[in-house]
């Protein structure tokens, strides 16, 4: 068995018994400049979630992807590009701003479909990063839930890149906390991705259950 399908089969064993608080874990490939051959053998090996960064990316390999993963788009999302990924787009990932769901939501009630989103909270309220505040995502949320053929699922966060583990830990579980608040305004709500590969294990014991890996399935990126 070869490096990514390897990769896999471990992640999968990894990921297996969920979540803290019983819920299973979704792992999303992260396939940046990956090509469709390894992406393909990556779902041939147990992938069931593909997850793209770049709306050119997108559209050069869509076609070629064999096995019918779930798609989702999780890099940032400039609104001139959101037409290309409209019905092809299982769940958007980084909706970060209102101008971004206000787009989907015209696009998608103009194709007469629904799209799912999760909410894109800044968690460490890093300048370098979109997002809504954590401070003002709640009521963010709910002007989400009012947007016709939106769909909110939940919420995403990146951790900031940082050796400091309780900081992570303590950011993880207020991304869990405020995920409980969510569900509570809408059962609807059952996504919170977070995690990537340096950092996934932290977030899934603080309540993730939902991982976006790249590295950890395909090895170092290749950026030429």
């Amino acid at each position: 068995m070869d490096g990514i399908e390897n990769n896999v089969k471990k992640l999968l064993e990894d990921i297996a018994g969920g979540n803290p608080f019983g819920e299973n874990v979704t792992l999303v490939a992260a396939v940046k400049f990956q090509t469709v051959q390894d992406i393909n053998r990556a779902v041939s090996a147990g992938i069931t979630d593909i997850g793209d960064n770049h709306v050119q990316e997108f559209k050069e390999k869509y076609a070629s992807i064999t096995g019918n993963p779930r798609r989702h788009f999780i890099g940032h999302l400039q609104t001139n590009k959101v037409k290309y990924l409209i019905g092809k787009t299982d769940l958007y990932h980084s909706v970060d701003r209102f101008a971004l769901a206000e787009e989907i939501s015209k696009r998608s009630e103009n194709a007469g479909i629904a799209s799912d989103v999760l909410l894109q909270v800044n968690i460490g309220d890093e300048q370098s990063k979109g997002g809504f505040s954590y401070e003002e995502a709640l009521k963010a949320y709910k002007v989400l839930l009012n947007m016709p053929s939106l769909n909110p699922k939940g919420l995403m966060a990146m951790l900031p890149f940082t050796d400091d583990t309780a900081l992570l830990k303590k950011l993880a579980a207020k991304m869990r906390a405020l995920f409980e608040k969510v569900k509570d305004t809408d059962g609807g709500a059952q996504f919170l991705s977070m995690g990537m590969s340096g950092d996934f294990r932290l977030c899934i014991d603080a309540g993730s259950n939902m991982i976006r890996l790249g590295t950890s399935i395909f090895g170092a990126r290749n950026y030429n």
